[in-house]
Order: C-alpha cells, then structure tokens, then sequence
C-alpha cells in the first residue's frame, strides 16, 4: 500500500467528506474540527469573532492552530523561542518527577534564571497537528462481508496500522494517527510533529498551582493558579530530539500574543485545544451502563486507592512526594465521576435518550424501506451493551490488577512484551510496536519512581479479594488457581473476610519477597532483551517470581477479554454507522463528531450561571477571594508573600477596574469543553490569550454526555493573575518580556 504525503484539505472538502455541516445544534454548544470554520465563518461573525476566521485556520498560512501543542492535554506557545504554557496540574507528574525532598519543585515552586538552569520535564512530549486527510475508503475497504465480528475489528485496526506505517515513511520524523471520528463510518489521517525535548521554566509552588486542592476541584468559585511554562527543545537542526545539552530552543510557526488587558462579562471568547473523549451520540444502554455499573465500580475503587495513599503518606513528606502524582489522577477522575453521577440522575438523562429512542423507532417504522435497514439497530446495540454488563466486574478487576498495581502491572508487561514483540511489528498490541516501544519502556520507568511496596501490596490483595468474591462466569482462573493450589479457592471465598484477607495478604507477602520487579535497573535490562532473550528470561522468572507467574497465568485471560472486546466493537461499529445515519435524517441535521483527542475549536462567552434557587455566580473570582480563602493549612494555605503584596494593592499593571481595582484570578464561559482541553488557550475575539482553561464547574462534568446552556461552565485562570505571579511572587520579568509583556 502506498500513501502519498498527507496535505491539508480546504475546509469545505474536510466537511464534505466526513458528512457534517457542524452548524451549531443549539447555543454555544459544539467541540469543532478546526477545518470546519467555512462552515460556522458567519455564525463565528455573528457571536463575536473580530478576526478573519482564516487567521485561525488556513492551509496556507501559519494560522493559530499551529500554536497548539497536545501534551497528553493541551498546551500552547507564547513566544518565538518554543516557551509553552499549560497547566500546573498537567505538568505535576513531570515537576515530581524532578523534585525531591532538598528541592521539593511541587511544594516551593521551579523558576530557572537562564536557559542553562532549566531541567528536563520527564514523561512529557508536545506534538503539533501539520496535516489530515480522510482514509475512510481506506480504512473500511479491509472490512468483507462474512467477516466474523472480532475479525472486523482486527481487520479495521491493521488496515489503521498500515496507514500510519505508510504515512510515516512518506513523512519522515513525522507522527501519524488514524482518528475515527464517526463510529463505524469516518476516518480520518493525522500528521504530527512530535517534540521530545521539553524543559521546566516555572512553575508556582502547589499551594498556588493547586490552591484549594480536592476541596476546590470541579468547583466554583475558584482561585487556583493553575499554571505552568515549559520550553520546547529540538536538535541543533531543527528536528525533534531527545534531551541533549546541545538541542536548541522550537521555533514554532505561530505563537499566542497576550491581551495583558484580559476580558470582561460578556465578551466573546474561543478555545484551541485537544479535548479527550465525549460520549454524545452513544445509546441509552451504554449511559445506564455507565450510570449503573461501570462509574460506580471506579468511584469506589479509585476511592480506596487515594485512602490507602493519602494514610500512607501521613507524617511522612518524602513518602507523600513520591505518592503524590500517583494520588492526583485517581482523585480527579473520582470527582468528575461522582459530578457526572449526580448530573445523570438530576437530568434523568438515561430516561431522557430512551424516550427520543423510542421517538427514532417510531419514524423507523414508519417506512419499509427505513424499517428494513435500521429497524434492528436500537435493539442490536442494546443486546451488546447488555453481554457487556454481565461480565463488567471480573473484567474490570481484571484491567485494575495490571493498570493499579504497579509489580503486577510491570510483570504483565514484560511477559506481554515477550510475547507481542515476537511478533511482525504491524500484528502487534499498540504498546510493543516500534514506534512505541521505547515510550512504554520509559512509562515503566517513571512508575518505578513513584512506588511504595506497602501500597502496592495492599491494592493487590484487596483486587484479589474482589477477585474471590467475583460471581460465576466471571471469575478470574488466574487467582483461582493461586487459592486452590493453597487449599481451596471456594473456601477463601466462603471464609470470614479477615481470614480471608489473612490468607491472600500471606500470599503477597510471599510473592513481593520473591520478586525483584521493582528495581529500575533489573527491569529495564529486562525490557531491554531482543525478543528471544526476553521470552526466555520471562519464561525462567515465572518458575520463581510468584507475580511474574501470575501474570503468565493473567495473560491468555487478558487476551480473550480483548477478542470479547473486539467483537463488540465490530458488532457496534456497523450498528452505530447506520445509527448516525438514521438520526440525522430524522432530525433534519447533521452532526459535530465526538470529541476524540483531535484539535478542535469552541466558543463562547464570558458568563455566570444560577446553579441553584436564589444563587447566581459572577463570572470572575480576584485576588482578595485567594486570601480570603486561605488558612494557613494545605490546601489553603497561601505563601505569605501573596497576602503581604495583595495588602500592599502592588498589583502593577494587571488590576481590573471591573474587578473593584484587583487582580481577576479566575473566570467563568459557556463554551463546550472537557477533559484533554486542560491547558486549552482561552482566546478574546482578536485571537490574542486572555486564560488557560483548567477545570469545568460540578454540574458540567456532565458535558462528556450532555451540553446545557444553562449549567454548562468551564473555568480559567486569567492570564492577568498567571503574568502577576509571574512577575510579582516569581519574580521572573524577564519571562514577562519574552512574552512581550513590557
């Protein structure tokens, strides 16, 4: 197969091609393509937008979007010399990953004073979107018809893998990705350059960066700088690189000018960004298994990881540094979870999709021709959704022995990598190809970091238990082996639980004692064997690392949890297509893809909300509102010098006269965002970086389902509070000059 290099489309033919007119369906509502702006132009006009929409985006020019960067979330460049800004909280794993207990950079911030003293951000890349093109010929020509469903989805996916190894050769030192942006029906090729060199420049001590903490989190009013700068780094000749002394400060295309003047109620603003996954055109049984069973499941686990963490790390600050990253993920996606849980049964969502489901089946049936087509589809998708639910729970304790446990989860690896790397390079799983195999190697070494044998031990033994205690048909043979070759797994299950729990934390313990897995060095020379050495140093450690043995056990199991997953996806890809197709006559419209990790642009305005009777929240939060908030305890517990300047009125240029003469440290939009626009550039109607949105209100972490004008609110913090600290507590103006800040 060969593939031509990958070339911008006009974006009239990108929004031909994937069938959508993304018009807005109502309000602000609406995560764009970039290349859909034809379409919206004179909606855009009409909201506030004072610039060209081609200065956003053009194949022609170095429009704005080449100024975005994904960084795992989003990112975006602030001056000629490759200094991006993102959040704080999306640069907190790589600032713990540099801290230690003599210069904890999480607890009293990172500033280097030249380029020379800044440090390399371990785990963070930055890549920039350059190209697309429609494969969805391609990609579905490799689907015959017969094909067996698990068979389909192999099928789509290796067809995928060619693309992307084509596209790659044909751009070298380029990234490819196939996104598929409608189910079943539209996919599209990406081309990306990929930085690999990226370096802390500053980052606010946490009780700034992370003011207000778990307290605050998916709340307002807010008061959280939530803010850090990055450089990005390429080789002396200009190509991506790996960190070296000798690789050069990124000149990036485009960079963002800041309005140091920021905005005011009302005003107009858009966001650029890479938001994760939403869940918009998806069936009632997939939001009742989510509201039902799977949600639930994840609160409650996550919930008693952060509980084992959190008691763990009392008392004991290098401990608590080491756990802290591993800490702030589960809990952030614990509390969207419960937000989402709670907007699901208050808007009786489940109830709400199947009321309009049973209004499409109506006009289904309603003509022979539709009824022969889609007449089946709603019930077919149903049938799925509810084999998957039989099964959620073994499943999902399955997935959380390799995904939480950090010994379980590098044993699978390795066994897995022995296995997969044998392999032809095209057949393999994602992780153990070529192109990421070195990225896997270095995630399983940035764990290494962050762990602690006591934790680990105690989330592998109450996985276990639940293991046990899972119901017939769902049981995993793996443990079942392990308790009957220790007595009888049916009686572990039937014990009191604390001899149960003594009879599993036995087999831990001995297990852990066993295992040298959590020495860096020994597991990266693991990792680092051709795949015949591996496969047999893999094989010789099962026969005596308990958790090695556990993992060879874990996976035939695993893989046939993936074929039961491929099936439903080859059964639900054709079944969502003609799903889509079948809405879209019915209501006269087409629709905006899903969000799927792809760039995309929003908008909307500066606006409060009435979350409940008789309270109304303004639109912006200031400086006056971080002391009045803090306490002097964590997470409210403000560095003197913010009180004493604030006191002094020393707020330089970035005063509000809106604001009552204070510094704005927050605000509030009703554009359409969700998780992955963390870090998105919150930009006026000239372009120009006003914020860098971190967060949404509680009643809109329900946005990944459902958008409403009413609730639907995402936070900023306003660049006016990021360039205050920034010069004022940093003390850092130089950086405010490079920013063109004078």
């Amino acid at each position: 197969m060969t593939i031509k290099k990958a070339v911008l489309l006009p974006a009239i033919i990108f929004i031909a091609v994937i069938g959508v007119s993304l018009l807005p369906s109502s309000a602000e509502e609406g995560m764009y393509p970039v290349s859909s702006l034809a379409a919206i132009a004179s909606e855009l006009r009409a909201k506030g937008l004072a610039i060209a929409p081609e200065e956003i985006f053009a194949p022609d020019r170095p429009s704005l979007i080449f100024a975005i960067v994904s960084v795992g979330a989003t990112g975006s460049f602030v001056s000629p010399e490759g200094l991006f800004v993102t959040n704080h909280h999306v640069a907190f794993s790589s600032i713990q990953a540099a801290s230690t207990t003599e210069h904890d950079y999480l607890a009293n911030g990172f500033l280097a004073r030249t380029r020379g003293d800044e440090i390399q951000a371990k785990g963070m890349t930055a890549r920039i979107t350059e190209t697309f093109k429609d494969v969805s010929a391609e990609v579905l020509s490799a689907v015959k018809p017969g094909m067996p469903l698990a068979e389909r989805t192999k099928a789509i996916e290796k067809r995928m893998r060619e693309i992307v190894a084509a596209a790659e050769k044909a751009n070298p030192g380029k990234r490819a990705e196939v996104s598929e942006m409608f189910i079943g029906r539209s996919y599209f090729l990406f081309i990306y350059t990929n930085l690999r060199d990226i370096r802390l420049v500053y980052a606010p001590p946490r009780s700034i960066g992370n003011f207000g903490g778990e307290v605050d989190n998916w709340m307002w009013p807010r008061h959280t700088g939530d803010f850090t700068f990055l450089r990005a780094y390429v080789g002396p000749d200009g190509a991506p690189a790996d960190y070296s002394a000798k690789n050069v400060p990124f000149k990036p295309k485009r960079f963002l000018k800041i309005d140091p003047a920021g905005v005011a109620e009302g005003d107009f603003v858009f966001l650029l960004g890479y938001p994760g996954r939403t869940y918009r055109h998806y069936t009632a049984s997939y939001l009742d298994y989510e509201e039902a069973v799977r949600m639930p499941y994840v609160v409650d686990w996550y919930g008693r990881q952060i509980a084992m963490m959190e008691k763990r790390g009392e008392g004991d600050a290098a401990l608590a540094l080491k756990l802290s990253s591993r800490i702030k993920g589960p809990a952030n996606t614990m509390k969207n979870y419960q937000g989402k849980l709670k907007g699901m049964k208050k808007l009786g969502l489940v109830e709400r999709r199947r009321a309009e489901e049973r209004e499409l089946q109506k006009y289904i049936e309603g003509e022979a021709a539709r009824r022969a087509k889609y007449g089946a589809v709603l019930a077919g998708i149903d049938k799925v959704y509810a084999e998957q639910r039989k099964r959620a729970e073994g499943e999902m304790v399955l997935d959380y022995l390799r995904t939480s446990v950090n010994m379980v989860g590098w044993a699978f690896t390795a066994w897995e990598a022995a296995a997969e790397r044998a392999k032809p390079d095209l057949e393999r799983e994602s992780a153990y190809m070529d192109r990421n195999w070195n990225q896997t190697k270095q995630r399983a070494g940035m764990g290494q970091r962050n762990y602690d044998a006591v934790v680990d031990k105690q989330m592998l033994a109450e996985l276990m238990e639940r293991a046990l205690m899972l119901g017939e048909g769902s049981r995993i043979g793996a443990v079942e082996r392990i308790f009957a070759g220790m007595g009888d797994a049916a009686g572990a299950r039937d014990a009191r639980p604390e001899h149960r729990k003594m009879i599993v934390e036995r087999w831990v313990e001995e297990a852990y004692a066993k295992s040298n897995l959590n020495d860096e060095k020994a597991l990266a020379e693991l990792l680092g064997k051709a795949a015949p050495e591996m496969k047999a140093a893999v094989e010789a450690l099962a026969e005596k690392d308990l958790l090695v043995g556990l993992a060879k056990a874990m996976y035939p199991e695993v893989a046939a949890m993936r074929e039961r997953q491929k099936e439903r996806t080859g059964a639900l890809a054709p079944l969502y297509a003609l799903l889509g197709e079948v809405k879209e006559a019915w209501q006269g419209k087409n629709f905006i893809p899903d969000a799927n990790n792809t760039l995309r642009l929003t908008y909307g305005h500066i606006k409060g909300y009435a979350p409940a009777d008789a309270v109304y929240y303004k639109p912006f939060t200031t400086l006056a509102g971080v002391v009045e908030k803090t306490t002097g305890e964590d997470p409210f517990d403000t560095p003197a010098k913010i009180g004493e300047l604030w006191k002094a009125r020393d707020f330089g240029k970035f005063a509000s006269k809106a604001a009552g003469g204070d510094v704005p440290t927050c605000m509030l939009y009703d554009a359409d965002t969700t998780g992955g626009n963390s870090g998105s550039p919150v930009l006026n109607a000239r372009g120009e970086l006003v914020g860098i949105n971190f967060d949404r209100t509680f009643e809109a972490t329900i946005n990944d389902y459902t958008w409403n004008a009413d609730y639907s609110r995402s936070i900023a913090v306003d660049m006016r509070y990021v360039l205050w600290v920034t010069q004022k507590f940093g003390g850092a103006s130089w950086l405010l000059e490079e920013l063109g800040i004078r």
